[in-house]
């Protein structure tokens, strides 16, 4: 899941993004309504975390315009304690819910969660493929009877491959969505993770089920 992370607090933003990642998520991190506009302007975020006090401007504002603008992405506002008129504010501009601050960000990963996974989505809690299923709330896999395990990084990757299921991935569309701004295009960090899934993916007597389109990209289709 690809994320915002709009706080101009730096030493917040030092300390929640990393855990962010660990959560699984695939993290961005701008400190101004400029720099939020920018990104948000031209990467699909599954979810923004949006600060109210900002140095060039409120968060509420950014808010109505990135709605107006049609971005759907789940908006998570973050308050102050006292600040309840700021979060009726926040609802009514179109914020999806919100998280007091100072927060716990074992909270903060919960709420993300909950947003991600209301009913109104799209696609379901349960990604499935064949005799492949992965949950998203609970971050389970199982193929068949079998239980896998993944790391973080191996559960964003296998559901963005779940999320289009018999269509090719290109490497790019891996890296939009599975990894945030720091990644390095030039490394082979994807190919690294796409061999981990193959392996954990495919035991013994089980049919391939992740594919290399050369030159295109990668493509899961599991058999019913």
């Amino acid at each position: 899941m690809r994320l915002l992370f709009v706080e101009d607090d730096a030493r917040l933003a030092t300390a929640v993004t990393p855990a962010l990642r660990e959560a699984g998520f695939a993290v961005d991190h701008a400190a101004t309504v400029a720099d939020a506009t920018r990104l948000a302007g031209r990467v699909e975020y599954d979810a923004i975390v949006l600060d109210v006090r900002l140095p060039d401007g409120d968060g509420f504002t950014l808010l109505r315009r990135l709605r107006g603008e049609g971005v759907q992405a789940r908006i998570l506002m973050a308050t102050a304690r006292d600040g309840v008129d700021d979060r009726i504010t926040g609802l009514d501009a179109g914020a999806d819910d919100y998280v007091v601050k100072p927060f716990a960000v074992p909270e903060l990963v919960a709420r993300l969660r909950a947003l991600l996974r209301r009913p109104s989505e799209s696609v379901p809690v349960v990604l499935r493929a064949g005799d492949l299923a992965l949950d998203t709330a609970t971050r389970r896999a199982r193929r068949g009877t079998r239980e896998i395990e993944l790391t973080a990084k191996e559960f964003a990757v296998l559901e963005v491959l779940l999320r289009r299921v018999g269509r090719v991935v290109t490497r790019e569309e891996l890296a939009h969505r599975a990894w945030d701004d720091n990644f390095d295009p030039f490394s082979n960090v994807i190919d690294v993770y796409i061999a981990r899934l193959r392996r954990k993916l495919e035991g013994p007597g089980e049919r391939a089920v992740l594919h290399t389109e050369r030159g295109a990209g990668y493509r899961l289709e599991v058999a019913a």
